[in-house]
């Protein structure tokens, strides 16, 4: 083979360029997609991690939080032991989670009449998150003091709810409170803070 015969054989400089250029195209196009699935899924670990152990996410099921929460509304709750009369708490109860609202806390006496009116501490609960009063179902002795660690919750749903009234529940250990609920989130047409 002669020498132009050899030279005829070597590729053009402009695509030897081009060449280049493509491989490192591919070589930083790859390493910007690994990049975006690592970010991905670190992000995705994280939110995992907040959403179990920060901020639970749970679904409302059943109507012993109506009004304030229906059936198949989803809420937020803040994974904390910290709460107070008032608030709504999400808790564990024989592999279930039950939410409903704390009445009365350790040391406090209960006290419901026939009427359904609450009275805690010999004081009328100023309640007006509930549409209807009712004693419910209630098998404990009234007045009832709620035992230490633990609180004694209602539904809002009081004809309905089975809750700190009856011993299938009774009052709720701190240990088995998952947390406050903050915000409710789905329905977008009740988006908002829970009270």
């Amino acid at each position: 083979m002669s020498e132009s015969e050899k030279k005829l054989d070597l590729p053009d400089l402009s695509l030897l360029e081009a060449e280049l250029e493509r491989e490192q195209y591919k070589n930083s196009f790859g390493q910007v997609l690994k990049s975006t699935v690592f970010s991905l899924l670190v992000v995705a670990a994280v939110s995992v991690l907040i959403a179990v152990l920060l901020l639970p996410v749970l679904q409302i099921s059943g109507t012993s939080m109506t009004e304030s929460l229906q059936d198949e509304d989803i809420v937020v709750a803040l994974n904390s032991k910290k709460y107070k009369t008032g608030d709504i708490i999400a808790f564990y109860y024989n592999n279930n989670i039950l939410v409903k609202r704390v009445i009365a806390a350790a040391g406090d006496w209960v006290n419901i009449d026939t009427d359904g009116n609450v009275y805690v501490n010999d004081e009328l609960l100023d309640e007006p998150y509930i549409s209807e009063k009712a004693l419910g179902d209630c098998n404990i002795a009234l007045p009832y003091q709620v035992p230490d660690g633990r609180c004694f919750v209602m539904g809002d749903h009081r004809a309905t709810s089975i809750d700190s009234r009856n011993t299938a529940v009774g009052c709720v250990s701190n240990d088995m409170v998952i947390g406050k609920i903050l915000v409710r989130v789905w329905p977008l047409s009740g988006l908002g803070i829970v009270r």
